[in-house]
């Protein structure tokens, strides 16, 4: 039976059932104790669980991912909480240089089973520092596997599947999603290998993940209103690339359009049309197209921050030019402000 939930509460059901089942499980990170989270995911499971399964730690991304990738080694199911993905920069070291290699170079000997989870993604004013979308650059390491739910199902659903994973598992939860409410089916592992059809569709494949996913979901309603038929592809596993559904999608719409959050050079919207291109590129009937954040930092000011991130308007057009269609709001690929540079392409 559904129930009425938010994305912050099933993600706080996840943790309290993956605690509960395991004793090796703990959640470690800033104020995820006394405070309950920086976004109030972990709010009560410190009076739950008591201070050994719910840690405060330090302010040190340093130095406790360090301590979590130990404890994965020596046994724990570590859960490791950073406040952003801006500040996981401070912990590249452990992340990749150690999590991500030592299966690899230990011979298989070692494995290191830690879920790291962050906040992702801007529009909440808090300025570059807070803002960035680097789950793209993860993605680009071997030994990681990396998801970004979008929905309350895949919220409760992915942690389960994530902490079982031998390999260290990284979960980007984009910040604009942790008040999205509605209803969640019965409780449940997700898959953690495959993207998923949020919406069928026929004519253009919209492909995106994370915070952009409420975004293509209103382009393709808006669409649907002017006689398009939009399909929207949640890719939510980053890494590995479910590559068989991407192509599925695209060789059914034979046009698609990439939305991501990240900037446009060496971006992740880039991988996907790369590969898009490599195995489908004599069944499209037009050039591939992709929405991106604007090539600066994340403002501060409301309105320069929603002129630098992808929009529904720049996804309408983009795949309306797809179409061959007359575009009803600025091309997509013309830039809404001049002052900023980067954006669609």
């Amino acid at each position: 039976m559904a129930q009425k939930s938010s994305y912050r509460e099933a993600l706080r059901d996840a943790l309290r059932e993956a605690l509960r089942n395991d004793e090796r499980v703990f959640l470690m990170g800033e104020d995820v104790g006394a405070y309950g989270g920086a976004y109030a995911v972990s709010k009560g499971l410190l009076a739950e669980f008591g201070p050994q399964r719910i840690r405060d730690t330090p302010l040190s991304e340093l130095g406790f991912v360090g301590a979590g990738i130990g404890a994965a080694l020596g046994g724990m199911r570590p859960i490791v909480e950073v406040m952003t993905v801006n500040f996981s920069l401070l912990a590249l070291d452990p992340i990749v240089n150690t999590a991500a290699l030592l299966h690899h170079m230990s011979g298989g000997q070692f494995s290191v089973p830690l879920v790291l989870r962050m906040a992702t993604g801007a529009g909440r004013q808090i300025a570059a520092q807070h803002s960035h979308s680097f789950e793209g650059w993860y993605a680009h390491i071997p030994g990681l596997r990396i998801l970004a739910p979008a929905t309350l199902q895949d919220a409760r659903g992915m942690l389960a599947p994530a902490l079982a994973d031998p390999d260290p598992v990284l979960i980007f939860e984009h910040a604009q999603l942790y008040n999205l409410e509605g209803e969640l089916t019965e409780p449940g592992p997700v898959d953690i290998e495959r993207a998923c059809v949020r919406l069928p569709g026929t004519q253009v494949s919209l492909i995106t993940y994370g915070g952009c996913l409420p975004k293509a979901l209103q382009a393709a309603q808006e669409l649907e209103a002017q006689g398009i038929s939009a399909e929207v592809l949640d890719l939510r596993v980053l890494r590995p690339l479910d590559e068989a559904s991407i192509l599925a999608s695209v060789r059914k719409c034979r046009r698609a359009v990439v939305i991501d959050e990240g900037w446009r050079s060496g971006g992740l919207a880039a991988e996907v049309m790369a590969r898009i291109g490599e195995q489908a590129f004599y069944e499209l009937d037009a050039p591939l197209a992709r929405v991106c954040s604007q090539e600066v930092p994340i403002p501060y000011a409301a309105h320069l921050e929603q002129a630098a991130l992808p929009q529904v308007a720049q996804i309408v057009a983009a795949a309306r030019q797809q179409l061959g269609l007359p575009t009803l709001v600025p091309h997509a690929n013309q830039n809404p402000n001049p002052g900023l540079q980067g954006g669609a392409a």
